[in-house]
């Protein structure tokens, strides 16, 4: 019998298997990113009916198999249920969930994302931070993180520069402590834009509707 293993991470989305199953991926700590069935999880009364979704973050039971794993059970930290009423925040926390994923490497550490994904879905639930703020934040640390960008202070003002230093370097309890004012966010919309262009291979379907419910 195989063992159990704990994992901690996020559920970045969920597809329906057959008439009661679901396969998940999940952004862990301990694995990276892990593909993940919760056997059973649609009948009602099954104790991971509501954990298998996508903004679920908490520990996971899981039994390894050839190719994936088997959830067993869960312990849950944050359903982030609030984030369904949020318009549009809720689209742009879809669109960070596919960026993630995008990035996300089985046997890759994920702790580094994963705390940027937590603190930033706290973000879109505050109302006093832009979401345009928070989402471009998000992309430019993402990409930090994972080696795909570094301010080059010859592309910029000494302002934005100092502005991109912060973003990529400060604490994440701090990281959406600041706001811009509209010119110097659309320079930094400009910056994350062409990063992104140079290291995003594919189109994400989750970007297009994000960007519909912000009228972009």
């Amino acid at each position: 019998m195989n063992d159990v293993a704990k994992v901690n991470g996020m559920v970045l989305s969920a597809m329906p298997i057959g008439e009661h199953d679901k396969r998940l991926v999940i952004e862990t700590c301990e694995l990276g990113r892990i593909t993940v069935f919760a056997r059973g999880c649609r009948r009602a009364g099954n104790p991971l009916l509501a954990v298998a979704n996508p903004f679920v973050m908490g520990e996971f039971s899981i039994v390894p198999g050839r190719t994936s794993y088997r959830m067993t059970e869960a312990s849950v930290n944050e359903y982030f249920r609030d984030l369904a009423s949020q318009m549009p925040g809720v689209y742009i926390g879809f669109y960070f969930l596919d960026l993630v994923d995008y990035y996300g490497r089985e046997g890759i550490d994920g702790t580094d994302m994963l705390n940027l994904l937590y603190v930033s879905l706290k973000a879109l639930l505050k109302p006093e931070i832009d979401n345009l703020l928070i989402r471009r934040v998000f992309e430019m640390r993402l990409l930090f993180i994972n080696g795909e960008y570094y301010p080059d202070e010859n592309e910029m003002n000494a302002s934005m520069f100092s502005i991109c230093r912060y973003i990529i370097g400060s604490p994440l309890g701090k990281l959406y402590s600041f706001n811009l004012k509209q010119d110097a966010l659309k320079e930094l919309e400009r910056i994350c834009d062409r990063a992104l262009k140079r290291t995003i291979d594919r189109e994400l379907k989750s970007k297009k509707i994000m960007e519909a419910f912000l009228n972009i």
